[in-house]
């Protein structure tokens, strides 16, 4: 409706949009009311339409929303008194039970926590249950705040007029009596209806019987008559209430009807509908839908037979269900399920289950549709629907058809002084009259049945003067869960919808339709295929801009290339054949129609399976000449990847050994600068001894004693010179028992007790006694402070290195060895 609101609204005027925003506005706010009214949860659904409603959309010639019209078939009014176990009445009793606030609950008499009988389950809490919304929305349509409380008083009263509850009479002579508080009830519910409550109580015990003009008989009910009575006068208020909003609806919305010229409808129908106990309700909604469903049937049929004769293809291959001997079975002439219940009607006897269930078996025994439960204890019968068999209980039936209501309940309620019943039960003097016509000229009675049946023929030549669109609603699941598919019950709905009958004519005959172009855009692949299979010269491929070719040109250049994938077709079934059922080798029907190519689903897979083989073989053709780049240019980042590797270890080798070579050069450098400098040193030290010595002893003649002084200075020097070393640093170093042990292995002494020898240094005497002589007593030595620059330092040792007193002690053992 917004959609229709929005394409018809004038773009030009603003007037005319104004126009059409009201009316959308009123139109969606008489949704929340009719729901409320309207709906109520069952088995299958929490927010079920009991209800059918017919919208028109009411359109100008210039094509602008000038108005609407809301027309409403069959409301279920007998579940305002009688409700299926886990079912709720309607939505509006629970929100005004909910939604009220403090005072008005004082004012309607709704105590919290307050039990009625025709008010199960309100434990439960649905999303419909929001009484603000619909007051907003009736606010919208007109109705005013005092109007709305005026409408829920009524229905409060409704609700008491539940609790009353009669005993059974002992003496058929005497009314009922009251049981419990119902006393209590039947007086809060004449407070609220503003009815005399004496004048109420006697209308639902006792009942009057006309006798021709004048003679007027008063019986006293049984219990369960005064229980129908009761019903009768809740669901007689609520049907009158409900039509009232609708017409209250339509005057907001409806626009004069020399202002419009077409319109737009919007059908919202009650779907199928299968209970463990179907009554007549269930029979007038399942027949409409068979109704819809032929009307349906033929319209899409009618679509294929046309289509067909366009692209120049048969229809006589097209097989389907018809369902008319369903629809003469239930409205079929001269006799039909409906003829004998509105018989039944207008005899005067009273009615029986088991005498209507014979009837109808015996009359309509020949009917293929209709069917009897041998197991079932109750009265009833079945009809084969097109969604499946339902069966239909005939207990209340015929109650139901005649729908009575007795004049002094009707006049009782034109008692009212309530406002609201006194517009919905007018005391018109006319009325008066028709009441009391003669027995020859009295009327037929007009049932349930009958108008409804009229509403639906009704209905039905308004569809078959336009152009139908579906819409089918399906639920996944009864729980209102989300991405959660239950096959069960969407199976169900889509027979109760006639999508699967619809399935199955489309699948009589080609349900695949594929324009030339586009079949030749996805199924060119094929032709490869063709010529893998048969080697020889096909057409060339179609040339690119097939877009600006004319019809005439594209549809001729179009021809080779259809016949040339048609032609895949027996390669394709023999594939198939080869690798599944044998039974799959025949041909596969296809048709090429002037525009479109027909075929079956089976032709269809065909070709995506061929479509799919030749895909298939390009990616791997693809993937190989991929895959042959990638290991080439893997290979070749391989070797280079080597070759740098071994460039860049050889530079580091290189580097690493001149860094090598260069330390040890530093290295070997450095010793021998030192050892060369110590032995220089050590050498110049001895030198300077042994002059002062060789000056103060005469030397003798000869030509041999200079060489063996030379080789015993040297030797001394040799020897002696680490002991100077040694004893110069004797201070930071080496001390006590340590400092003798390396005197006596300079001066090569022998090893003996360490208290024979006494070793005393002079620091300020210069000189040496004597190197050559054996020791005698106690020898002193003395020794000059070293010249060293950093002979007082002590480098600090290293456990992997051999320094200090260590390493003079391998020199000089190196030396005296060599």
């Amino acid at each position: 409706m917004k959609f229709f609101a929005v394409v018809a609204a004038s773009p030009t005027s603003w007037e005319s949009h104004r126009i059409t925003e009201r009316i959308e506005q009123r139109i969606l706010n008489s949704n929340p009311v009719m729901e409320a009214f309207g709906n109520a949860c069952t088995l299958r659904n929490n927010n079920s339409s009991r209800f059918g409603k017919f919208i028109q959309l009411q359109l100008n010639r210039a094509q602008q929303m000038t108005g609407a019209a809301v027309q409403t078939y069959l409301l279920e009014k007998t579940r305002v008194a009688c409700q299926a176990s886990s079912e709720r009445n309607f939505h509006i009793f629970y929100q005004i039970c909910k939604g009220a606030s403090t005072d008005e609950r004082l004012q309607w008499h709704l105590p919290e926590g307050a039990a009625f009988s025709w008010l199960p389950n309100p434990e439960r809490t649905l999303e419909e249950d929001c009484f603000e919304v619909t007051r907003e929305a009736m606010l919208h349509l007109g109705i005013d705040t005092p109007t709305q409380n005026n409408i829920f008083q009524v229905l409060a009263g409704l609700l008491h007029l539940g609790n009353i509850r009669f005993a059974n009479s002992e003496d058929e002579a005497q009314p009922c009596q009251l049981m419990g508080d119902a006393k209590c009830s039947i007086r809060t519910s004449a407070l609220l209806l503003q009815l005399p409550e004496d004048p109420l109580l006697e209308t639902l015990r006792i009942r009057t019987i006309r006798a021709g003009r004048q003679q007027v008989f008063q019986k006293p009910c049984s219990r369960a008559e005064c229980d129908t009575r009761r019903d009768c006068v809740a669901k007689l208020v609520y049907a009158r209430l409900f039509d009232w909003l609708v017409s209250v609806i339509n005057s907001s919305i409806c626009a004069d009807p020399d202002s419009w010229t077409t319109f737009i409808g919007l059908l919202d129908v009650y779907g199928f509908e299968s209970f463990p106990n179907n009554s007549l309700e269930q029979l007038c909604i399942n027949y409409a839908n068979e109704k819809l469903q032929q009307h349906f049937v033929a319209h899409y049929l009618r679509a294929q037979q046309e289509e067909y004769a366009v692209e120049g293809l048969e229809w006589s291959f097209v097989n389907y269900q018809d369902n008319q001997p369903c629809l003469d079975l239930i409205e079929g002439s001269p006799i039909s399920i409906c003829s004998l219940i509105n018989e039944e009607c207008r005899l005067n006897r009273p009615s029986s289950a088991a005498q209507l269930q014979t009837r109808i078996e015996s009359a309509l025994a020949g009917s293929p549709c209709l069917g009897h439960n041998k197991l079932s204890r109750e009265p009833s019968f079945i009809v084969v629907h097109y969604a499946g068999p339902v069966q239909y209980h005939t207990a209340g039936l015929v109650e139901k058809n005649k729908d009575p209501v007795p004049p002094e309940l009707t006049r009782l309620l034109q008692q009212s002084q309530d406002p609201l019943l006194k517009v919905l039960f007018p005391a018109d003097p006319k009325e008066k009259a028709q009441e009391e016509p003669s027995g020859q000229s009295r009327a037929p009675v007009l049932t349930v049945v009958s108008k409804f049946k009229a509403s639906l023929e009704q209905l039905l030549q308004v569809l078959r003067s336009t152009t139908p669109h579906y819409i089918r609603c399906i639920k996944p699941n009864s729980q209102g869960q989300a991405h959660t598919f239950l096959q069960e019950e969407v199976l169900s709905q889509l027979e109760a919808c006639g999508l699967v009958e619809t399935i199955h004519i489309s699948a009589a005959g080609f349900p695949v339709r594929i324009p030339h172009r586009n079949f030749v855009e996805r199924y060119e692949l094929l032709r490869r295929f063709l010529a893998h299979t048969f080697p020889g010269p096909h057409g060339p491929p179609p040339a690119e801009g097939r877009s600006e070719w004319s019809p005439c040109t594209e549809a001729a250049a179009l021809q080779p290339l259809l016949q040339d994938i048609l032609h895949t077709l027996p390669a394709l079934t023999q594939a198939a054949a080869t690798l599944g059922d044998p039974s799959e080798a025949s041909a596969a029907p296809v048709h090429c129609g002037r525009t479109k190519v027909f075929m079956t689903d089976f032709t269809l897979e065909l070709l995506e399976h061929g479509r799919a083989q030749v895909l298939e073989q390009c990616a791997r053709r693809i993937q190989g000449s991929w895959r042959r780049h990638w290991s080439r240019k893997q290979g070749r980042r391989r070797r280079a990847a080597v070759l740098i590797q071994a460039a860049i270890r050889s530079w580091l080798a290189r580097k690493h050994v001149r860094r090598l070579h260069a330390a040890a050069t530093v290295i070997k450098r450095a010793w021998r600068r030192w050892r060369i400098g110590m032995a220089f040193l050590a050498s110049k030290e001895l030198d300077g001894v042994e002059e002062n010595h060789l000056s103060q002893v005469p030397l003798p003649t000869g030509s041999l004693l200079l060489p063996q002084t030379q080789t015993s200075l040297l030797a001394a020097v040799i020897r002696l010179w680490p002991l100077g070393l040694v004893l110069a640093n004797a201070a930071v170093g080496v001390r006590g028992f340590q400092r003798k042990l390396v005197v006596w292995a300079c001066l090569q002494l022998p090893m003996g007790s360490p208290s024979s020898y006494t070793v005393q240094m002079a620091q300020g005497q210069a000189g040496v006694t004597s190197i050559r002589a054996l020791p005698q007593g106690s020898i002193k030595f003395h020794c000059k402070k070293s010249p060293l620059p950093y002979a007082d330092i002590c480098p600090e040792p290293s456990p992997y290195s051999v320094t200090g007193f260590n390493q003079i002690l391998l020199e000089r053992h190196s030396l005296g060895h060599k």
